[in-house]
């Protein structure tokens, strides 16, 4: 099992990544650990704003592709509001959403 997580940052930034220890890889982005990312050495981490999980790296590794290139900061915000899904933003011939379960958002309206 893999998954596919948004940070945000303390600057506001957004940080998407790919891990098949979720526990793990959080644990070395907000430690600042040696493994960290670059990016979340120089952008402190603030909080997990959403995490996905799929079956294998090859679909883990084509949504992150996905979100870091196809969408813009104003669209991952509303990805993370829950305002919007993939399938929204996708086609299904590139993001086939039945394949990612949303299994975090933090956003509190939805947690209520």
């Amino acid at each position: 099992m893999y998954f596919v997580y948004i940070l945000r940052c303390e600057d506001n930034t957004l940080y998407t990544g790919i891990t098949n220890n979720l526990e793990k890889r959080m644990n070395e982005h907000f430690s600042k650990s040696k493994e960290c990312a670059k990016y979340t050495k120089s952008h402190k981490p603030q909080k997990v704003e959403s995490v996905w999980k799929t079956e294998n790296k090859s679909l883990a590794s084509k949504l992150e592709f996905h979100i870091k290139k196809d969408l813009t900061k104003i669209q991952k915000e509303l990805l993370i509001s829950n305002k919007k899904k993939l399938e929204d933003f996708f086609k299904e011939d590139i993001i086939n959403s039945e394949k990612y379960v949303r299994i975090l958002n933090t956003n509190e309206e939805d947690n209520k």
